[in-house]
């Protein structure tokens, strides 16, 4: 690990201790209490007492001293530029199957990061391996209780890991029984590679991580996502859909058995495993909590829900609209097409971008770049405003090819709103009314 630097401050909540203290945006926490916060996490341990002391250093490199006063665990009001303070813990595996490693040249930095933080773990949800822990990380894991943490298994037996993982990658049963003892929980990931970790060894590694329940609170099955760029990697077949409708299968029967044996499902299949199978999305009640969200457990099954809640619009004037998806939520994005046309003033059109940039074999719309949008979209009537993905653009940075928002608006001619959610398609809809009747 290197030497923490100063946590440079982002943003600075309005009415705030920190506001009252004078802390601004662009300035530098040296110390909190006496001591230089390693991440996020030490800072709120940090921060938790009644009167904080601060070491605080403005752009111009001058320093002060600073004293807040609050009650006990009341947030000082600090958002940082990062959550890691002495440089992000990089993966030391060679994957096969690693996303990083299948990207094109010319994308966000950022996106080159092959991460392996369990800080990043504990306070975002990212998969960690546990592969190189120190007894050090162990021990403060256990202290501050950094529960739960997200781990990539994909398999436990210890020749196949290592096929999957490029090396000897440790024994993951025991770095997580050891934990759990002491207290921590774990949602467990298995990234499916076929021929390499499915049949008897997906079966093995289930039941393996079965055997760790309740610690183990969950444990989700993905398809393995590969792009055109795989140079100088070993060959993977994707997930079709008759292997897709297999292991939907096998994991509705894990499901039943374990719902007997502890209460829980446990186990749960990735998305894009029923879009691609074209079975049926499980009931919200299937899901129990959606523990695995963020991986992409569960977000079509909300998003069906949320489709059948919202409130056919009703625009003073008809709108015309283009909804762009990928080729794998074409469904789901028919059914809120559908939905929005219900009112009698809207005509929404659906359009699939084909990914040019990562291979036409990436479906999912959260991957796709902006100039796939543009080549999607050339030459078409486009109505009066355009619904990109929201997941396939990030704030202050805009899509995977770097081209924002207001680019691909000028360059289509319209109005372009990201949006995640059907309730956020509709707020863009009464937006635009608002706006034609202020005019």
């Amino acid at each position: 690990m290197t030497r923490p630097l100063p946590a440079e401050v982002e943003c600075v909540r309005p009415g705030s201790p920190a506001a009252r203290a004078g802390i601004a945006p662009g300035d530098r926490i040296v110390r909190v209490n006496g001591r230089a916060p390693r991440d996020y996490i030490d800072y709120r341990y940090q921060v938790a007492e009644p009167e904080v002391a601060l070491l605080v250093e403005d752009e111009g490199g001058e320093r002060r001293r600073l004293r807040i006063a609050k009650s006990v665990d009341e947030d000082v009001g600090l958002r940082f530029t990062e959550d890691v303070f002495d440089g992000i813990r990089t993966c030391r595996n060679r994957c096969i199957f690693c996303f990083v490693d299948q990207l094109p040249p010319g994308l966000r930095p950022a996106l080159y990061l092959h991460d392996d933080d369990y800080r990043l773990s504990f306070l975002h949800g990212n998969f960690v391996t546990l592969t190189d822990l120190a007894d050090a990380d162990r021990a403060r894991i256990v202290r501050q209780h950094l529960s739960p943490l997200y781990v990539s298994i994909h398999a436990t037996e210890p020749e196949v890991r290592r096929k999957l993982f490029g090396r000897a990658a440790g024994d993951v049963l025991a770095e997580m029984a050891g934990l759990i003892e002491r207290g921590i929980e774990f949602h467990a990931q298995i990234v499916l590679c076929p021929g390499i970790n499915d049949g008897p060894h997906l079966e093995r590694t289930v039941r393996d991580l079965a055997a760790l329940y309740p610690g183990l609170r969950s444990v989700g099955v993905v398809p393995v996502g590969l792009t055109k760029h795989r140079r100088r990697l070993p060959p993977i077949h994707p997930v079709g859909p008759t292997l897709a409708r297999g292991i939907v299968a096998q994991i509705h029967g894990w499901q039943e058995e374990f719902l007997r044996a502890f209460g829980s499902r446990l186990v749960f299949g990735a998305d894009e495993l029923y879009l691609m199978s074209g079975l049926p999305l499980p009931g919200r009640a299937r899901y129990e909590g959606f523990p695995q969200l963020s991986n992409g457990i569960g977000c079509a099954r909300l998003f069906l829900d949320r489709v059948r809640r919202i409130r056919p619009p009703r625009p003073r004037r008809a709108v015309r609209m283009t909804l762009v998806t990928g080729e794998m939520a074409v469904g789901l994005v028919k059914e809120l097409a559908g939905r929005l046309e219900a009112g009698g003033s809207v005509r929404a059109q659906v359009c699939i971008a084909q990914n040019y940039l990562m291979g036409r074999s990436v479906t999912t719309a959260g991957l796709l770049a902006g100039r796939d949008i543009v080549r999607a979209l050339r030459g078409r009537r486009l109505g009066d405003i355009v619904i990109v993905p929201d997941t396939a653009v990030r704030e202050g940075e805009g899509f995977l090819d770097g081209m924002t928002i207001e680019e691909l608006a000028r360059r289509l001619g319209t109005a372009v709103v990201p949006a995640a959610w059907p309730r956020e398609v509709s707020a863009a809809l009464r937006h635009l009314d608002r706006a034609r009747a202020e005019r």
